[in-house]
């Protein structure tokens, strides 16, 4: 005859069943709770508190308490009971206002809420506001741009500038081409003053211009180098040129895969009558890219980055062995206050600027 305290019945229904499961499995859960789903599951099998201690190795009067927990309150019976403390301040109606109101509101005198403009119209106090939006992650003092393209064979043009980049064809050479126009050559009017002890690097606050350029290059993605160019202008007839210098650094017995944007100069009649004198050359439109976006426009903002002896947009060079001379002032200097500035000439750079500024050899690397 079984004697004792008598053990409460426990038995459950299928969504009970399947909460405790995930409890159990989860990674996430608290180590806690998912014990006490374990408890619970073997406890609605049948087995007595002792075997279930046994099993889960705990002390047969934790078993006990979580099973009559099970069974007076459920699945609540088994969270953690509230602790004590203050009361809550903020409600759950006072999170939404503050939410909406930066959802889908604006300010009328600023482009975005701050901290302190919504605490005060929504009633509460800064750090609230702040760990409103941690918690649900708004950072409305920050945007980005994106740009969704028109073109109706751009996943078609993706595929096949994926695919040569990433399976390029045997005894073949893939380059993206590109230009970067109108870049200033500029120079600091007076020397470096270097670091010493004690005395951080001076620089100069005003700069010399030493006129514009283009910049033509072709980049091997696999290995890294360039074919580069320089020309004073950017038409067809020096995009041709550089197509022309391509022809010579790439070996006879390679053929050459050539990435290019939609710009104008790329379809004009002698580019088109160069090309189908060379079947070896094989073009590759890609689809329109963000204004900035181009691997030439990033190396060259690295490079600006790199070099601190001067001020400028990129290094500058021209193609043709540059004039030794050059108009001192090719661009008339004006102070801010002077009105706008006049527009940017097409000039060769200076020879010294050149040598101190670019020192990359674009010879062919194969």
């Amino acid at each position: 005859m079984r004697t004792g305290r008598p053990i409460p019945v426990l038995s459950l229904t299928e969504v009970e069943q399947e909460m405790l499961r995930n409890w159990a499995r989860r990674p996430k859960s608290a180590q806690a709770l998912a014990l006490r789903a374990r408890i619970v599951l073997r406890c609605a099998e049948g087995a007595t508190n002792t075997e279930v201690a046994r099993q889960v190795q705990v002390r047969s009067q934790t078993v006990g308490k979580w099973r009559q927990r099970f069974v007076d309150r459920r699945l609540d019976g088994l969270l953690d009971e509230p602790r004590p403390g203050a009361p809550r301040k903020v409600s759950d109606a006072d999170v939404e206002r503050a939410l909406t109101m930066t959802l889908e509101s604006t300010p009328k005198d600023a482009t975005h809420w701050s901290t302190r403009s919504l605490a005060k119209q929504a009633g509460l106090s800064r750090s609230t506001v702040g760990r409103i939006w941690r918690a649900f992650e708004l950072h409305p003092h920050r945007s980005e741009t994106f740009k969704l393209s028109k073109d109706p064979l751009f996943i078609d043009k993706v595929r096949d500038i994926v695919g040569l980049y990433m399976d390029p064809p045997d005894r073949a050479l893939v380059l993206c081409v590109d230009e970067k126009s109108q870049i200033q050559a500029l120079d600091r009017t007076q020397p470096l003053l270097p670091m010493r002890p004690g005395q951080i690097e001076r620089r100069t606050h005003d700069y010399a211009r030493h006129g514009t350029t283009s910049l033509f290059a072709a980049l091997d993605v696999k290995t890294g180098t360039v074919i580069g160019e320089f020309h004073r202008r950017h038409r067809s007839v020096e995009f041709r040129k550089f197509l022309d210098t391509i022809d010579q650094a790439v070996p006879s017995a390679l053929d050459v895969h050539l990435i290019l944007d939609n710009y104008g100069t790329h379809k004009t009649a002698p580019v088109r009558r160069w090309l189908a004198k060379r079947p070896r050359f094989h073009v590759t439109s890609r689809p329109p890219a963000p204004p900035g976006s181009i691997w030439s426009s990033v190396g060259l903002r690295r490079s600006q980055r790199s070099r601190s002896g001067a001020v400028f947009t990129a290094a500058c060079a021209n193609s043709r062995p540059p004039s030794s001379s050059i108009s001192p002032s090719p661009i008339p200097r004006q102070s801010p206050s002077s009105g706008p500035r006049a527009p940017m000439k097409s000039l060769p750079a200076s020879p010294a600027f050149v040598r101190r500024l670019l020192g990359q050899d674009t010879s062919s690397p194969w």
